[in-house]
């Protein structure tokens, strides 16, 4: 005969399996479903990003007038930062709460006689940068110095996250065959915009250029994301981020900024330890709620890669001797 279960052992095995149950159900929720409204990514606390050299910016780099001109969408123009701490800001000087690591480290500190301009727009894409930004360009004096950075080409991807049938600058859900003309459109316009943001300084200009993020951390499932799925995304992705690091290897003045590489591993994906990109360091979420901007600790980072190009293009051999 089958001995019956004691009513405690009853209990106990219901009990049980109500842990297993509330165990899995986390367990889904903090690893699997990474990007939820109702159950956010941690975005951790703190300094985040790669170490700015502090003895690179110890000295004055040039005391010529200098203007430092943003161009480009919503990472430029600082959407999803808290004020003051978005990469441009922080760019020119540090915030009253700096991190002791990077007290004293900013353009300001370089180049005394600085002028910001920010023309980006937020939800722009490389048509209208083209057109409503560059275009509108005044030429500076032949005495004036210029920084530009420029982030463009994201939104062309992402819009309108497939609520319409894919277009140029907007090609969300596009096939390979359907983007190519529009990628190599993108090449040709990406090129006449640096061709009319040097010349806008007769004076020299060196423009850090950044590359294209991705925040499925290399997986390409935007369906993370509660996005519709787009089979070609890392494929279109890829072939744009080609064109940028091709044009700025073919200019002199022209410097990519690889914001693509660190940002892996700070998407949807960052809690999935057995991720290719997972960063063990700082297993965090650095994008704003949007999913297109950063949050402040992104912002953070980003302003270091560009801190550390500029150092490595700008400063005066001497500064680090």
């Amino acid at each position: 005969m089958t001995k019956k279960l004691s009513k405690s052992s009853r209990i106990l095995l219901l009990l049980l399996a109500g842990v297993l149950l509330l165990a899995g159900t986390f367990g889904y929720l903090r690893y699997f479903a990474t990007f939820r409204f109702w159950f956010p990514p941690p975005v951790g606390q703190g300094a985040a990003g790669p170490v700015v050299p502090n003895e690179a910016f110890e000295t004055v780099w040039d005391d010529r007038p200098l203007v430092l001109l943003g161009v480009g969408d919503s990472v430029t123009a600082g959407f999803g930062a808290s004020p003051g701490l978005s990469y441009f800001d922080r760019l020119i000087a540090n915030p009253p709460d700096e991190f002791p690591e990077m007290r004293d480290i900013s353009l300001k500190r370089v180049f005394p006689i600085l002028t910001p301009i920010n023309v980006s727009v937020s939800g722009s894409d490389s048509l209208q940068h083209l057109s409503a930004q560059v275009e509108k360009l005044e030429p500076y004096s032949s005495d004036t110095l210029g920084i530009v950075v420029m982030t463009t080409g994201g939104n062309d991807l992402i819009h309108w996250y497939g609520r319409g049938a894919p277009k140029e600058g907007a090609m969300y859900g596009a096939s390979w065959e359907q983007s190519q003309t529009w990628i190599e459109n993108f090449r040709v316009r990406l090129n006449t915009m640096l061709d009319k943001v040097s010349a806008a300084f007769p004076g020299g200009c060196q423009i850090f250029l950044a590359n294209i993020y991705d925040p499925s951390d290399g997986v390409g499932n935007p369906a993370a994301a509660g996005l519709p799925p787009w089979p070609e995304m890392l494929r279109i992705h890829d072939a744009y981020n080609t064109i940028i690091a091709e044009t700025a290897d073919e200019r002199e003045n022209v410097h990519l900024v690889d914001i693509r590489a660190i940002f892996l591993g700070h998407g949807v994906h960052c809690m999935q330890w057995w991720r290719e990109h997972y960063r063990k360091d700082d297993p965090h979420y650095w994008y704003f709620t949007n999913l297109e901007d950063p949050n402040d600790r992104g912002y953070d980072a980003l302003r270091r890669l560009f801190l550390i190009e500029m150092a490595r293009v700008m400063k005066p051999r001497s500064a680090s001797q």
